[in-house]
Protein backbone atom coordinates (compact mmCIF):
# COMPACT_ATOMS: atom_id res chain seq x y z
CA UNK A 1 0.00 0.00 0.00
CA UNK A 2 1.31 3.48 -0.85
CA UNK A 3 0.32 7.10 -0.77
CA UNK A 4 -1.95 7.64 -3.77
CA UNK A 5 0.41 10.05 -5.46
CA UNK A 6 3.23 7.49 -5.30
CA UNK A 7 1.46 4.60 -7.01
CA UNK A 8 3.42 3.36 -10.02
CA UNK A 9 1.81 1.97 -13.16
CA UNK A 10 3.20 -1.46 -12.28
CA UNK A 11 1.49 -1.33 -8.88
CA UNK A 12 -1.72 -0.19 -10.56
CA UNK A 13 -1.53 -3.16 -12.90
CA UNK A 14 -0.91 -5.60 -10.06
CA UNK A 15 -3.91 -4.13 -8.23
CA UNK A 16 -6.04 -4.71 -11.34
CA UNK A 17 -4.89 -8.35 -11.59
CA UNK A 18 -5.63 -8.86 -7.90
CA UNK A 19 -8.95 -6.98 -8.16
CA UNK A 20 -7.83 -5.16 -5.03
CA UNK A 21 -10.69 -3.05 -3.70
CA UNK A 22 -8.38 -0.98 -1.54
CA UNK A 23 -7.31 0.86 -4.72
CA UNK A 24 -10.84 1.75 -5.83
CA UNK A 25 -10.99 5.53 -5.95
CA UNK A 26 -7.23 5.86 -6.35
CA UNK A 27 -7.40 5.55 -10.16
CA UNK A 28 -9.44 4.05 -12.98
CA UNK A 29 -8.30 1.59 -15.63
CA UNK A 30 -8.79 2.68 -19.23
CA UNK A 31 -9.12 -0.19 -21.71
CA UNK A 32 -8.64 1.36 -25.14
CA UNK A 33 -9.37 -1.81 -27.08
CA UNK A 34 -12.96 -1.73 -25.77
CA UNK A 35 -13.31 2.00 -25.14
CA UNK A 36 -14.32 1.65 -21.47
CA UNK A 37 -12.84 2.47 -18.08
CA UNK A 38 -13.17 0.39 -14.90
CA UNK A 39 -12.47 0.28 -11.19
CA UNK A 40 -9.31 -1.61 -10.16
CA UNK A 41 -11.61 -4.22 -8.59
CA UNK A 42 -13.80 -4.72 -11.68
CA UNK A 43 -14.94 -8.38 -11.67
CA UNK A 44 -14.68 -8.68 -15.45
CA UNK A 45 -11.79 -10.59 -16.99
CA UNK A 46 -8.53 -8.63 -16.82
CA UNK A 47 -7.59 -6.95 -20.13
CA UNK A 48 -4.27 -7.31 -21.90
CA UNK A 49 -1.65 -4.98 -20.42
CA UNK A 50 -0.84 -3.46 -23.82
CA UNK A 51 -4.41 -2.17 -24.12
CA UNK A 52 -4.43 -0.43 -20.73
CA UNK A 53 -3.80 3.14 -19.63
CA UNK A 54 -4.43 4.49 -16.14
CA UNK A 55 -6.29 7.69 -15.28
CA UNK A 56 -6.56 9.56 -11.98
CA UNK A 57 -10.35 9.71 -12.05
CA UNK A 58 -13.42 9.10 -14.26
CA UNK A 59 -13.34 12.65 -15.62
CA UNK A 60 -9.86 12.17 -17.11
CA UNK A 61 -10.89 8.84 -18.64
CA UNK A 62 -13.98 10.37 -20.22
CA UNK A 63 -11.95 13.26 -21.58
CA UNK A 64 -9.79 10.61 -23.27
CA UNK A 65 -12.89 9.31 -25.05
CA UNK A 66 -13.72 6.36 -22.79
CA UNK A 67 -17.12 5.42 -21.35
CA UNK A 68 -17.81 3.88 -17.97
CA UNK A 69 -18.00 0.10 -17.46
CA UNK A 70 -21.56 -1.05 -16.75
CA UNK A 71 -20.21 -4.02 -14.79
CA UNK A 72 -18.41 -2.11 -12.02
CA UNK A 73 -19.88 1.44 -12.42
CA UNK A 74 -16.66 3.35 -11.69
CA UNK A 75 -18.53 6.65 -12.12
CA UNK A 76 -20.72 5.93 -9.10
CA UNK A 77 -19.98 5.24 -5.44
CA UNK A 78 -22.35 3.72 -2.93
CA UNK A 79 -22.49 5.15 0.58
CA UNK A 80 -20.62 2.10 1.89
CA UNK A 81 -17.87 2.45 -0.72
CA UNK A 82 -17.46 6.13 0.09
CA UNK A 83 -17.07 5.31 3.79
CA UNK A 84 -14.44 2.63 3.12
CA UNK A 85 -12.49 4.98 0.84
CA UNK A 86 -12.66 7.72 3.47
CA UNK A 87 -11.29 5.30 6.06
CA UNK A 88 -8.49 4.18 3.73
CA UNK A 89 -7.55 7.81 3.08
CA UNK A 90 -7.54 8.51 6.84
CA UNK A 91 -5.29 5.53 7.55
CA UNK A 92 -2.91 6.53 4.76
CA UNK A 93 -2.83 10.07 6.16
CA UNK A 94 -2.71 9.38 9.91
CA UNK A 95 -1.40 5.82 10.24
CA UNK A 96 -3.11 3.24 12.43
CA UNK A 97 -6.40 4.42 13.95
CA UNK A 98 -8.66 2.79 16.51
CA UNK A 99 -11.71 0.99 15.22
CA UNK A 100 -13.86 3.39 17.24
CA UNK A 101 -12.25 6.43 15.56
CA UNK A 102 -12.81 4.96 12.11
CA UNK A 103 -16.40 4.11 12.97
CA UNK A 104 -17.01 7.68 14.19
CA UNK A 105 -15.54 8.98 10.93
CA UNK A 106 -17.88 6.89 8.80
CA UNK A 107 -21.02 6.88 10.95
CA UNK A 108 -21.20 3.10 11.44
CA UNK A 109 -20.94 1.07 14.61
CA UNK A 110 -17.44 -0.38 15.16
CA UNK A 111 -18.62 -3.97 14.60
CA UNK A 112 -20.48 -3.17 11.38
CA UNK A 113 -17.63 -1.05 10.04
CA UNK A 114 -15.10 -3.81 10.77
CA UNK A 115 -17.15 -6.27 8.69
CA UNK A 116 -17.71 -3.74 5.91
CA UNK A 117 -14.04 -2.77 5.64
CA UNK A 118 -12.79 -6.36 5.75
CA UNK A 119 -15.28 -7.48 3.10
CA UNK A 120 -14.33 -4.60 0.79
CA UNK A 121 -10.55 -4.60 1.23
CA UNK A 122 -9.75 -8.19 2.19
CA UNK A 123 -7.91 -7.03 5.33
CA UNK A 124 -9.13 -5.71 8.64
CA UNK A 125 -8.45 -1.99 9.30
CA UNK A 126 -5.63 -2.93 11.71
CA UNK A 127 -4.05 -5.37 9.21
CA UNK A 128 -4.35 -2.76 6.45
CA UNK A 129 -2.52 -0.21 8.60
CA UNK A 130 0.25 -2.71 9.40
CA UNK A 131 0.69 -3.59 5.71
CA UNK A 132 0.85 0.10 4.87
CA UNK A 133 3.58 0.75 7.44
CA UNK A 134 5.64 -2.20 6.27
CA UNK A 135 5.30 -1.05 2.66
CA UNK A 136 6.49 2.40 3.65
CA UNK A 137 9.60 0.86 5.19
CA UNK A 138 10.30 -0.98 1.95
CA UNK A 139 9.72 2.15 -0.14
CA UNK A 140 12.09 4.22 1.99
CA UNK A 141 14.79 1.56 1.85
CA UNK A 142 14.40 1.22 -1.92
CA UNK A 143 14.87 4.98 -2.29
CA UNK A 144 18.23 4.81 -0.49
CA UNK A 145 17.35 5.65 3.11
CA UNK A 146 19.14 3.72 5.83
CA UNK A 147 17.24 1.31 8.05
CA UNK A 148 16.89 3.64 11.05
CA UNK A 149 15.59 6.53 8.95
CA UNK A 150 13.24 4.23 7.00
CA UNK A 151 11.68 2.93 10.21
CA UNK A 152 11.30 6.48 11.51
CA UNK A 153 9.57 7.63 8.29
CA UNK A 154 7.16 4.71 8.54
CA UNK A 155 6.21 5.64 12.10
CA UNK A 156 8.09 2.96 14.04
CA UNK A 157 9.78 3.96 17.28
CA UNK A 158 12.78 1.83 16.33
CA UNK A 159 14.03 -1.50 15.05
CA UNK A 160 12.87 -3.33 18.18
CA UNK A 161 9.24 -2.34 17.60
CA UNK A 162 9.44 -3.15 13.87
CA UNK A 163 10.81 -6.65 14.36
CA UNK A 164 8.44 -7.35 17.25
CA UNK A 165 5.42 -6.42 15.15
CA UNK A 166 6.56 -8.28 12.03
CA UNK A 167 7.82 -11.40 13.81
CA UNK A 168 6.28 -14.59 12.44
CA UNK A 169 5.24 -13.12 9.09
CA UNK A 170 6.94 -14.00 5.84
CA UNK A 171 9.48 -11.50 4.52
CA UNK A 172 13.16 -10.66 4.63
CA UNK A 173 14.52 -8.28 7.21
CA UNK A 174 14.42 -4.55 6.55
CA UNK A 175 18.15 -4.34 5.80
CA UNK A 176 17.69 -6.84 2.95
CA UNK A 177 14.99 -4.83 1.24
CA UNK A 178 17.36 -1.90 0.76
CA UNK A 179 19.70 -3.84 -1.54
CA UNK A 180 17.61 -6.68 -2.88
CA UNK A 181 19.59 -9.30 -0.95
CA UNK A 182 23.05 -7.85 -1.54
CA UNK A 183 25.40 -8.61 1.32
CA UNK A 184 23.48 -11.70 2.40
CA UNK A 185 25.16 -15.11 2.57
CA UNK A 186 23.10 -17.95 1.12
CA UNK A 187 24.17 -21.49 2.09
CA UNK A 188 23.08 -24.20 -0.33
CA UNK A 189 23.20 -27.90 -1.14
CA UNK A 190 21.67 -30.29 -3.66
CA UNK A 191 20.07 -33.20 -1.81
CA UNK A 192 19.27 -36.62 -3.22
CA UNK A 193 15.56 -37.41 -2.74
CA UNK A 194 13.09 -39.98 -4.00
CA UNK A 195 11.71 -37.23 -6.24
CA UNK A 196 15.10 -36.46 -7.75
CA UNK A 197 17.73 -33.83 -6.98
CA UNK A 198 16.46 -31.07 -4.73
CA UNK A 199 18.14 -27.70 -4.28
CA UNK A 200 17.87 -26.27 -0.76
CA UNK A 201 19.26 -22.88 0.22
CA UNK A 202 19.08 -20.93 3.46
CA UNK A 203 20.31 -17.79 5.15
CA UNK A 204 20.96 -17.53 8.86
CA UNK A 205 17.25 -16.65 9.24
CA UNK A 206 15.71 -19.60 7.40
CA UNK A 207 15.14 -21.44 4.13
CA UNK A 208 15.01 -19.09 1.14
CA UNK A 209 14.83 -21.63 -1.70
CA UNK A 210 13.61 -25.17 -2.29
CA UNK A 211 13.46 -26.35 -5.90
CA UNK A 212 13.59 -29.64 -7.77
CA UNK A 213 16.04 -30.23 -10.60
CA UNK A 214 17.99 -27.02 -10.01
CA UNK A 215 21.55 -26.27 -8.95
CA UNK A 216 23.99 -23.46 -8.32
CA UNK A 217 23.39 -21.72 -11.67
CA UNK A 218 19.66 -21.46 -11.06
CA UNK A 219 20.20 -20.35 -7.48
CA UNK A 220 22.51 -17.57 -8.67
CA UNK A 221 19.84 -16.45 -11.11
CA UNK A 222 17.34 -16.26 -8.25
CA UNK A 223 19.70 -14.38 -5.91
CA UNK A 224 22.16 -12.52 -8.16
CA UNK A 225 23.33 -10.13 -5.42
CA UNK A 226 23.86 -12.68 -2.65
CA UNK A 227 27.06 -14.46 -1.65
CA UNK A 228 26.59 -18.19 -2.28
CA UNK A 229 28.42 -20.76 -0.14
CA UNK A 230 28.11 -24.55 0.11
CA UNK A 231 26.23 -25.46 3.28
CA UNK A 232 28.36 -26.68 6.17
CA UNK A 233 27.67 -28.45 9.45
CA UNK A 234 25.72 -25.49 10.82
CA UNK A 235 22.94 -26.23 8.34
CA UNK A 236 22.91 -30.03 8.63
CA UNK A 237 19.93 -30.22 11.00
CA UNK A 238 17.90 -27.62 9.10
CA UNK A 239 18.41 -29.34 5.76
CA UNK A 240 17.56 -32.70 7.35
CA UNK A 241 14.22 -31.21 8.46
CA UNK A 242 13.60 -29.99 4.92
CA UNK A 243 14.37 -33.43 3.50
CA UNK A 244 11.97 -35.05 5.97
CA UNK A 245 9.24 -32.57 5.01
CA UNK A 246 9.51 -33.80 1.41
CA UNK A 247 9.93 -37.50 2.05
CA UNK A 248 7.41 -37.69 4.90
CA UNK A 249 4.81 -34.91 4.50
CA UNK A 250 3.27 -33.60 7.68
CA UNK A 251 6.42 -34.14 9.78
CA UNK A 252 6.88 -30.61 11.08
CA UNK A 253 7.35 -28.50 7.97
CA UNK A 254 5.40 -25.67 9.63
CA UNK A 255 8.19 -25.33 12.21
CA UNK A 256 10.91 -24.84 9.56
CA UNK A 257 11.94 -21.15 9.52
CA UNK A 258 11.62 -19.33 6.20
CA UNK A 259 13.38 -16.28 4.82
CA UNK A 260 11.41 -15.23 1.77
CA UNK A 261 10.43 -11.93 0.21
CA UNK A 262 7.24 -10.97 -1.60
CA UNK A 263 4.70 -8.24 -2.10
CA UNK A 264 1.94 -7.81 0.47
CA UNK A 265 -0.45 -9.72 -1.80
CA UNK A 266 2.03 -12.54 -2.43
CA UNK A 267 2.65 -12.90 1.29
CA UNK A 268 -1.09 -13.11 1.94
CA UNK A 269 -1.37 -15.88 -0.67
CA UNK A 270 1.62 -17.75 0.77
CA UNK A 271 0.26 -17.53 4.29
CA UNK A 272 -3.10 -18.86 3.09
CA UNK A 273 -1.31 -21.73 1.32
CA UNK A 274 0.33 -22.71 4.59
CA UNK A 275 -3.10 -22.92 6.19
CA UNK A 276 -4.23 -25.68 3.79
CA UNK A 277 -4.07 -28.88 5.88
CA UNK A 278 -1.83 -31.69 4.74
CA UNK A 279 -3.96 -34.09 2.70
CA UNK A 280 -6.31 -31.40 1.37
CA UNK A 281 -6.36 -29.29 -1.78
CA UNK A 282 -7.93 -25.99 -2.87
CA UNK A 283 -8.77 -24.60 -6.28
CA UNK A 284 -7.36 -21.24 -7.36
CA UNK A 285 -10.85 -19.80 -7.02
CA UNK A 286 -11.29 -21.17 -3.51
CA UNK A 287 -7.95 -19.72 -2.48
CA UNK A 288 -8.88 -16.34 -3.97
CA UNK A 289 -12.21 -16.42 -2.12
CA UNK A 290 -10.43 -17.19 1.16
CA UNK A 291 -8.37 -14.03 0.60
CA UNK A 292 -11.53 -11.94 0.11
CA UNK A 293 -11.10 -11.54 -3.68
CA UNK A 294 -13.14 -14.33 -5.36
CA UNK A 295 -12.29 -13.07 -8.86
CA UNK A 296 -8.53 -12.92 -8.26
CA UNK A 297 -7.73 -16.48 -9.39
CA UNK A 298 -5.25 -15.24 -11.98
CA UNK A 299 -3.39 -13.11 -9.43
CA UNK A 300 -3.34 -16.05 -7.00
CA UNK A 301 -1.76 -18.17 -9.73
CA UNK A 302 0.90 -15.52 -10.21
CA UNK A 303 1.69 -15.48 -6.49
CA UNK A 304 1.94 -19.29 -6.54
CA UNK A 305 4.46 -19.05 -9.35
CA UNK A 306 6.54 -16.53 -7.40
CA UNK A 307 6.98 -18.99 -4.51
CA UNK A 308 10.67 -19.85 -4.08
CA UNK A 309 10.19 -22.54 -1.45
CA UNK A 310 8.25 -25.45 -2.91
CA UNK A 311 6.61 -27.88 -0.45
CA UNK A 312 7.31 -25.64 2.58
CA UNK A 313 4.89 -23.13 1.09
CA UNK A 314 2.69 -25.87 -0.41
CA UNK A 315 1.62 -24.45 -3.77
CA UNK A 316 1.26 -28.08 -4.95
CA UNK A 317 -1.98 -28.20 -2.92
CA UNK A 318 -3.66 -25.82 -5.36
CA UNK A 319 -5.40 -27.52 -8.27
CA UNK A 320 -7.65 -26.54 -11.18
CA UNK A 321 -11.36 -25.91 -10.60
CA UNK A 322 -12.29 -29.05 -12.55
CA UNK A 323 -10.31 -31.23 -10.13
CA UNK A 324 -7.34 -31.82 -12.43
CA UNK A 325 -3.83 -31.06 -11.22
CA UNK A 326 -3.40 -27.83 -13.16
CA UNK A 327 0.22 -26.72 -13.52
CA UNK A 328 3.38 -27.06 -11.46
CA UNK A 329 6.81 -25.57 -12.01
CA UNK A 330 8.59 -28.89 -11.38
CA UNK A 331 6.29 -31.12 -13.42
CA UNK A 332 2.97 -32.81 -12.76
CA UNK A 333 4.61 -36.11 -11.80
CA UNK A 334 6.22 -34.50 -8.73
CA UNK A 335 3.01 -32.65 -7.88
CA UNK A 336 0.95 -35.83 -8.10
CA UNK A 337 3.42 -37.75 -5.95
CA UNK A 338 3.49 -35.03 -3.28
CA UNK A 339 -0.30 -35.08 -3.09
CA UNK A 340 -0.34 -38.90 -2.99
CA UNK A 341 2.07 -38.91 -0.05
CA UNK A 342 -0.13 -36.42 1.76
CA UNK A 343 -3.19 -38.56 1.19
CA UNK A 344 -5.04 -35.99 -0.91
CA UNK A 345 -8.01 -37.33 -2.88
Amino acid sequence: MKHLQNITDEERWQAVLAKDRSYDGAFVTGVHSTGIYCRPSCPARAPLRKNVCFYANPKEAEEAGLRYCKCCSPDHQSAEEACVLAAIAAIRRNGAMTLEALADLTGYTPTHFQRLFTRSVGLSPAAFARALREERVRDALSSGENVARSLELAGYSGAKQFYAQTKGRLGMAASDWSRGGAGRVVHWAVLDTSLGDMLVAATDKGVCCLAFGEGEAELRARFPKAQLEPAGEDFRDLFAQVLAAVEQPGTGSAAIPLDVKGTAFQQRVWEELRRIPCGETRSYGELAAALGNPKASRAVGGANGANNVAVLIPCHRVIASDGTLGGYAYGLAIKAELLRREGAD
